[in-house]
C-alpha cells in the first residue's frame, strides 16, 4: 500500500478570512494550476513552485505550430519536386518559402522567450 508516514499526514487546519472575490480568485488560480485550493495555498504560502497549466499549454501549442510549419515547408518543397513550377513562378515559390521560414523564426523567438519567462518564474518560487 501507499500509506503516508505519520509526520506527512495532514491533520492541522488553518483558517483565513477573506472576501468572496478573493476566495473566488484563489479558486480560479488553483484551477488554472491544476491543484486543489488547499494544495495551491500551501505551495504559495511555503514559497514552493506553482506552475500554471495555461503557461505550459501555450508553450506546447507554440512548439506544435512550429512543428506544423516545418512540415508545411517540407510538403511545399516536396511539391516543388512534383513539377509545381509549371503552375507558379520561381519568384512566388521563393516568396512562400521565405514567409514560412520567417514565421518559423518568429515562433522560435517566442518559444525561447516563453521558456525564459516560465523558467524565471519557476526559479523565483524555489528560492
Amino acid at each position: 500500500m501507499n500509506k503516508k508516514s505519520p509526520e506527512k499526514v495532514r491533520k492541522v487546519c488553518m483558517k483565513s478570512y477573506m472576501t468572496e472575490s478573493e476566495r473566488d480568485r484563489i479558486a480560479t488560480l488553483a484551477e488554472q494550476c491544476g491543484l486543489s485550493v488547499s494544495e495551491f495555498i500551501r505551495r504559495v504560502v511555503l514559497g514552493l513552485e506553482v506552475n500554471s497549466k495555461i503557461d505550459k499549454e501555450a508553450f506546447l501549442d507554440l512548439l506544435k505550430v512550429n512543428a506544423d510549419l516545418g512540415r508545411l515547408g517540407g510538403l511545399f518543397k516536396l511539391a516543388l519536386t512534383e513539377k509545381v513550377q509549371k503552375v507558379m513562378s520561381y519568384k512566388d515559390i521563393r516568396r512562400i518559402l521565405y514567409q514560412i521560414e520567417d514565421r518559423q523564426e518568429e515562433l522560435r523567438r517566442l518559444i525561447v522567450l516563453a521558456e525564459k519567462v516560465i523558467l524565471k518564474r519557476s526559479s523565483k518560487r524555489v528560492k
